[in-house]
């Protein structure tokens, strides 16, 4: 009986609401739409980093000729200096570096004839002006310092360079639109709570009547409440599943079905990460709604 008494409360306090609830379940669409989208943005990040940060190596870059550098003011790298280098590799750096790779003058310009088969900027380099270079895998790709504190001022070596400053910037940019989607999702959350306050207490003062007869026969504080923190709960838990369904729709349609497709060499987030954040979405949906419901109601259908 009491049950069923609750259940048709919630239902009458919907409809007398219902453009309020409305407006509840898009604000809460929307700013938990924002948050998903940061929490997504932010593991793809995480497995970019990861599979890419596995991929990238340290490059040795030995002195060409012609070259400015102080460690190169003896000219190019001559073989006992080549040798030297790759022997503080296989020994200072053996805990450090997994695999060493040594590209002389005609790989490079190999390598380089296939990425640029017209020249470069309409300029046809030579074989003399490449150079060779040491490319480093290392075991930790963040102990790049390490190999740099031990390789950078050898003679014969002009410059030692971490590809992970490649894809440093692309990191960044994500990061920040990360944070730009949660601020704009704090932002519309806050709206989402002073839209749920307001909806709960124009419900509670058009039922005043009602919850005082309620409290003639003796209804306890969590009785008279309850109804009203059902509603807000309700709009939100609403406002939140559409949430996670635009976000599964979204991941679904636009990274598996398009992105993935067009390319294929990079892990994306899946529909299985976004069933991963639907739990959190929904669980602040209701604690929001909840918090904002206690306060309302305690000001105004306590006695």
């Amino acid at each position: 009986m009491r049950l069923q008494f609750v259940l048709t409360e919630v239902l009458r306090g919907l409809r007398r609401n219902l453009s309020m609830v409305i407006s509840v379940v898009l604000v809460t669409f929307v700013s938990l739409g924002f948050m998903g989208a940061a929490a997504l943005i932010q593991m793809q990040v995480n497995k970019l980093q990861t599979d890419w940060y596995d991929l990238v190596e340290v490059s040795v870059f030995l002195c060409p000729t012609g070259s400015r550098a102080p460690t190169c003011a003896a000219g190019e790298a001559t073989d006992d200096q080549i040798a030297a280098i790759k022997d503080l590799i296989d020994t200072e750096l053996s805990n450090e570096v997994t695999r060493t790779y040594f590209e002389t003058k005609q790989q490079a310009f190999e390598a380089f004839q296939k990425n640029y088969p017209d020249g470069f900027h309409g300029t046809q380099l030579t074989v003399d002006d490449m150079q060779a270079s040491f490319r480093l895998k290392l075991a930790d790709p963040s102990q790049y310092e390490v190999v740099s504190d031990v390789l950078a001022g050898r003679d014969g070596v002009e410059v030692v360079e971490d590809q992970r400053a490649v894809f440093d910037p692309l990191f960044l940019a994500l990061n920040r639109l990360s944070l730009l989607a949660a601020g704009l999702a704090v932002v519309m959350l806050l709206a989402a709570v002073l839209l749920i306050t307001t909806t709960i207490r124009l419900s509670a003062v058009s039922r005043r009547r009602e919850t005082g007869i309620m409290r003639l026969v003796g209804a306890s504080n969590v009785f008279v409440q309850l109804p009203f923190l059902l509603e807000g709960a309700i709009a939100a838990v609403i406002g939140s599943l559409l949430a996670v369904g635009g976000l599964w729709l979204g991941v679904r349609y636009l990274v598996t079905d398009w992105l993935e497709q067009s390319v294929d060499w990079i892990a994306y987030v899946t529909t299985g990460d976004v069933l991963t954040v639907a739990p959190l979405l929904i669980g602040i949906a209701v604690i929001l709604a909840v918090v904002s419901s206690v306060v309302t109601l305690n000001r105004y259908t306590r006695v």
